[in-house]
């Protein structure tokens, strides 16, 4: 559980200084998901840092699926800064002879799940959850999904098997940052919305919360009952914390140039981030 004494300026620069970590690797490579890393980033945190309970040794105790596999980058550096993933690995990233590629394989340190064909990793997720439970492991696992997969009907396929699976341990982000490829996801899906009133009608605890405030990220999560599947709606913005990327499509798959990326760093660097 998070105390009252939670430093959450602590965890804005923490956040800010990934933010910073994603844009040094742009400069290595010709393209990566930088905007859908960055509207997602303060889930991925919330959930290593603030919500996942640690072994005895210090290693992971809970579970997690990157199901919107094009925000892996948020993923890779925090798993760096947790002593999972090497920098090593994340300094070749998407370099000949390097091991990590623009989406999640399984096998690399910290990574559960493969994802990126997108629509599956709320299944993946469901069935580690229910092994769990028939295993009886005091386990939880966690997924985060972007709101274009979820158009994929085996995304629904899972959310109705969940609550009949009596999945109390699976919570699941939706990265709600209203695009999907290159359009608003509730421009060509006007009935997408509602979500929660959805889940909730497939038998899932569903709420909806700031997806860039961390404090009512955790506090969502540690006031679920905890009786069914947890479902959050995040509402997110893409490109959060540069102005230039903010609802840009160009930048789902772009590396700045060496005069946006000074540009980025500046604006990272003041007392904020553009929103």
């Amino acid at each position: 559980m998070i105390s009252n004494s939670q430093n959450w300026q602590a965890v804005r620069d923490r956040c800010r200084e990934y933010r910073r970590r994603i844009l040094a690797i742009s400069q290595t490579v010709p393209a990566l998901h930088l905007a859908p890393a960055f509207s997602c980033l303060e889930i991925v945190d919330a959930i290593y840092n603030l919500l996942m309970r640690r072994q005895a040794d210090g290693s992971l105790a809970d579970g997690f699926v990157m199901s919107k596999g094009h925000g892996v980058m948020a993923q890779y550096v925090v798993l760096e800064d947790l002593g999972i993933l090497p920098a090593s690995l994340l300094d070749s990233y998407c370099q000949p002879h390097g091991h990590l590629g623009a989406h999640p394989d399984y096998g690399q340190p910290g990574i559960e799940a493969s994802t990126g064909s997108l629509g599956h990793g709320l299944a993946l997720a469901a069935g580690m959850a229910y092994a769990d439970r028939l295993q009886g492991a005091d386990r939880t696992t966690y997924v985060v999904l972007g709101d274009g997969e979820m158009q994929e009907g085996s995304i629904w396929e899972a959310i109705m098997m969940a609550p009949n699976l009596r999945l109390g341990n699976l919570v699941a982000f939706l990265d709600f940052n209203d695009y999907q490829g290159l359009g608003r996801t509730t421009e060509t899906h006007p009935h997408f919305l509602p979500v929660s009133e959805k889940l909730t009608s497939f038998g899932w605890e569903a709420v909806d919360v700031d997806g860039h405030d961390s404090a009512e990220i955790v506090e969502a999560v540690q006031n679920r009952r905890g009786d069914k599947p947890f479902f959050i709606t995040c509402r997110t913005i893409k490109g959060r914390g540069v102005s230039y990327m903010i609802d840009a499509p160009i930048w789902h798959y772009r590396s700045p140039n060496k005069e946006e990326y000074a540009q980025a760093l500046a604006e990272l660097a003041a007392d904020g981030e553009a929103s």
